[in-house]
């Protein structure tokens, strides 16, 4: 049995829940609608504010949609009451992040300045110019976002220069030994 996928998740006050018979599971709460389509083969159960996913055998590809299909409703229902949020740090001479409207402008020293609009239910804050907040109610939409921004300069291991998250530990190599 699935560790992840036999827990069963506690609807919280305020959220709404719905399952249609194709299995798309809409989750309505205070921070918005999200919608999932879940695989056809799982059976999803709501019963007393408590949601109970079950598989249909034991052959591998249902063990491994058991897991997912739990963490994905669960996930969409923490979106909806908490919201995600990732944290990027801007480290480097010059580098530094602003917010102008709905654009995340980005000067990382290239030529030009780059700017990321931000995607439907995803926001972008700036509270120091080397800090960068990526908020939403999408788990995944906020990583994407988030990664998105990251590549733009990637943190280099001589100097710790670029755009990291701030629990990432950049491994530092040493420079090259003179004479």
């Amino acid at each position: 049995m699935s560790r992840i996928g036999k827990q069963p998740i506690t609807i919280p006050e305020g959220v709404k829940v719905t399952v249609d018979d194709k299995n798309l599971v809409t989750v309505q709460g205070p921070n918005g609608t999200l919608q999932e389509q879940i695989n056809k083969d799982m059976k999803i159960h709501i019963e007393d504010n408590v949601i109970r996913i079950e598989r249909p055998t034991e052959n591998k590809k249902h063990r491994a949609l058991h897991g997912l299909s739990r963490s994905l409703v669960y996930n969409m229902i923490v979106g909806v009451t908490k919201g995600y949020e990732k944290k990027l740090e801007v480290n480097g001479v010059g580098f530094r992040a602003a917010k102008q409207g709905n654009k995340l402008v980005l000067n990382l020293g290239f030529s030009h300045p780059i700017e990321v609009t931000d995607p439907d239910g995803i926001t972008t804050e700036v509270p120091s110019p080397n800090v960068i907040l990526v908020k939403g109610n999408h788990k995944q939409m906020v990583g994407n976002h988030a990664a998105k921004i990251r590549e733009f300069r990637p943190p280099e291991p001589y100097k710790g220069k670029g755009i990291k998250y701030a629990d990432e530990f950049v491994r530092r190599k040493e420079g090259k030994a003179g004479k």
